[in-house]
């Protein structure tokens, strides 16, 4: 008769030896996914990188990438975030970092964010600043800065759930999300909506996306400082006084930066679902409606996408941020460029024409809407992708075998240890 202990030897064996086999077999099979299938080596594309370590808050940087060459970076921020090329050449970049020492109303040192103007090249520097400090690195940054035609700057700001707008160093405007959400006592104190972008798409008008609450807003703004009222809904809450207002998931979920693209589509990074996707009003319900979507590229599944913009050539960019890359597709979802980045991008521009408000849309897919989620195990590999700089190709079943391994280590070594203490006793 076999012992407990030569059965939990070979238990605890075999699972190690599953753990291993896997690792290497994947890594010996995985795509090389920073191969570029274009051979156009003028494309220039801006990136803001929010960076890496824990929470992703270290290392940030912006850079320029030409074909597949980085040309320049300007590395000196805990995290970048969006990125855009102004008339005169110079980049605005929203960003976040610690250290300050003007702090009020919080101790010193601290962490402030907002926006910098940067003058690129060889040796880029940062010509001016605009920022304002914050309780803490996370959930709290400025992810989203766009200069208006007023010479005004409009931004999001996650800390207090607003958007505003500021000249001269003055804030000239802003929205309040409590006048639309129930919030909280102290928005500061908790990562209540998330508001992570805002674009002008129209003479007062601005696209506004609400993270944690699975929405876009179009805010239109009035003549006063605080007069202004949402007037549509993107993946409208149908029972909004039953609770929370929060869209459908299966639309939208935890998405960033969309791209309207006429009145009536807009191109969104659907991060939660792991898919970029182009919603539609529907000319019969009101509703919005997937109508495309790409959940991954060159094989591989997207993860936590957080960018994707239309092109001028019809193509769409995609800031494909957990698996560390940029990838531009065609409508059928074939990868014609991509870029293999050191960190964890946020968000990529295309050079020259950056993002634009208008652009392609592409023809209904009857099959958009279908989602690729596995219970459990892709919300297991989405938290950690998010925490630590792991392999592209990890996906669901990794996470599979990686448990079924370490449940074999753990049952040997119980019989082996139970075998052990028995003898002792015995």
């Amino acid at each position: 008769m076999v012992s407990r202990d030569t059965v939990g030897t070979a238990l605890a064996g075999g699972g190690v030896a599953l753990f291993v086999v896997m690792l290497l077999v994947s890594a010996a099979l995985a795509p090389n996914l920073g191969s570029a299938t274009g051979t156009d080596g003028s494309r220039e594309t801006l990136v803001g990188s929010q960076g890496g370590g824990p929470g992703l808050h270290d290392y940030g940087s912006v850079y320029l990438v030409t074909g597949n060459e980085t040309t320049w970076r300007l590395a000196d921020a805990d995290s970048y975030f969006d990125v855009t090329q102004l008339e005169n050449g110079s980049v605005m970049a929203g960003f976040m970092d610690s250290g300050y020492t003007d702090c009020e109303p919080y101790d010193s040192p601290c962490v402030r964010t907002g926006f910098r103007i940067i003058q690129p090249g060889p040796d880029p520097e940062v010509l001016s600043e605009y920022s304002f400090p914050v309780r803490t690195r996370g959930n709290s940054e400025v992810h989203d800065v766009e200069k208006l035609p007023s010479g005004e700057y409009l931004m999001t700001d996650m800390d207090a759930e607003r958007i505003f707008t500021v000249e001269d160093g003055e804030v000239t405007w802003q929205w309040n999300a409590s006048s639309f959400y129930e919030a909280p006592p102290d928005p500061t104190r908790t990562d209540w909506l998330h508001i992570n972008d805002v674009d002008r798409i129209g003479e007062n008008r601005y696209l506004v996306s609400v993270r944690n609450a699975n929405q876009l807003l179009v805010v239109e703004r009035g003549e006063g400082k605080y007069d202004s009222q949402v007037v549509e809904v993107v993946n409208a809450d149908p029972t909004p006084e039953e609770g929370p207002r929060r869209g459908d998931p299966d639309v939208l979920e935890k998405q960033h930066n969309p791209q309207w693209l006429d009145d009536g589509a807009v191109l969104v990074a659907d991060s939660e679902n792991g898919r970029v996707v182009e919603l539609h009003r529907s000319n019969e319900s009101g509703e919005w409606e997937v109508a495309w979507s790409l959940s991954e590229a060159d094989g591989v599944s997207l993860r936590w996408p957080r960018d994707a913009d239309r092109l001028d050539n019809g193509n769409t960019l995609v800031t494909d941020s957990l698996n560390s890359r940029i990838v531009e597709v065609n409508e059928s979802g074939e990868t014609v460029w991509s870029y293999r980045t050191p960190r964890v991008p946020y968000e990529a521009e295309r050079l020259p024409e950056g993002e634009t408000v208008g652009g392609q849309r592409y023809d209904v897919d009857e099959n958009a809407d279908e989602l690729n989620e596995i219970p459990v195990l892709s919300l297991l590999l989405r938290a950690a992708k998010s925490s630590y700089p792991l392999p592209f190709w990890l996906s669901e079943i990794h996470v599979l075998l990686t448990l079924v391994s370490f449940g074999m280590v753990l049952s040997g070594g119980t019989l082996y240890l139970s075998e052990f203490v028995r003898r002792r006793r015995a």
